[in-house]
């Protein structure tokens, strides 16, 4: 069964990167919003107007699956999206919630994420549905994305705004933290090391990809190890820096097509 991902931009390629290690050979096609992204900060119509029309798209493409690779369609549209269309569909908080809840001992767990997500309170309603008595606590990070995407993956700058950005959260004794952007499993080597070891984090790319995989094995749809794959990436705006930054992403060589 091919996989159909979609983000508002390119930073939903860490869970294509997790899918191709995880079932290497799956067939997958990618889309990233780039002409309009980011989707955070548009209304709640927006957005879910956004997430319906680049399922429609990858449905085109032959997806049997969908995967939403944005935590704000995710957050906001993905009811609409598994409401309108006949496929299996994954988002990107429900397994995070999930693994949080599982790892945690004291029951307090910190977020970061962008300023849209933390004020979205998407995984402050999530986690105590699961986890009743579970403190959330919030952290908006705005500088990561555009850091990451300048390729500033190991600078000591990075090093100290992470540092910045988890500080309050320890302060507070949380000893799980989820990850809560794809654009952060770049960088979780920073973020683990100001975390501390104590902290546990929570991986949302790696959490979805493993959901898809569980999902996929069940139903007998997924692909044999040392078949070929067939993937394709698409993009609705192409810069020319977007395919270097994409590469960043995807740990390798990659073919960008506009859609």
């Amino acid at each position: 069964m091919k996989i159909g991902i979609f983000d508002s931009g390119i930073g939903g390629l860490t869970v294509v990167r997790e899918i191709r290690r995880l079932m290497p050979g799956q067939p997958l096609v990618y889309f990233g919003d780039t002409a309009r992204t980011p989707y955070g900060t548009k209304s709640r119509a927006t957005i879910t107007r956004y997430a319906l029309e680049d399922t429609r798209f990858l449905l085109e493409q032959g997806a049997g699956i969908i995967v939403i690779a944005c935590h704000s369609a995710s957050s906001i549209a993905s009811a609409a999206v598994a409401n309108e269309f006949s496929v299996p569909v994954f988002e990107v908080v429900s397994p995070s919630v999930e693994q949080a809840a599982r790892v945690t001992r004291n029951r307090r767990i910190g977020i970061i994420g962008t300023r849209a997500t933390i004020e979205s309170r998407v995984y402050d309603h999530k986690i105590p549905e699961l986890l009743p008595g579970a403190v959330v606590l919030g952290m908006p990070c705005p500088l990561l994305v555009p850091l990451v995407e300048e390729g500033w993956l190991k600078r000591r700058e990075t090093r100290m705004i992470v540092r910045k950005y988890i500080r309050p959260l320890k302060e507070r004794q949380v000893d799980t933290l989820v990850m809560g952007c794809t654009h952060y499993p770049l960088i979780k080597d920073i973020i683990e090391a100001k975390a501390g070891k104590r902290i546990v984090t929570v991986d949302p790319s790696l959490q979805t990809a493993l959901a898809v995989k569980r999902f996929l094995e069940a139903s007998g749809d997924s692909a044999e190890p040392d078949s070929p794959g067939d993937e394709r990436y698409f993009v609705s705006d192409l810069a020319p820096a977007t395919e270097e930054i994409a590469r960043r992403f995807l740990g390798g060589k990659i073919k960008l097509e506009k859609a």
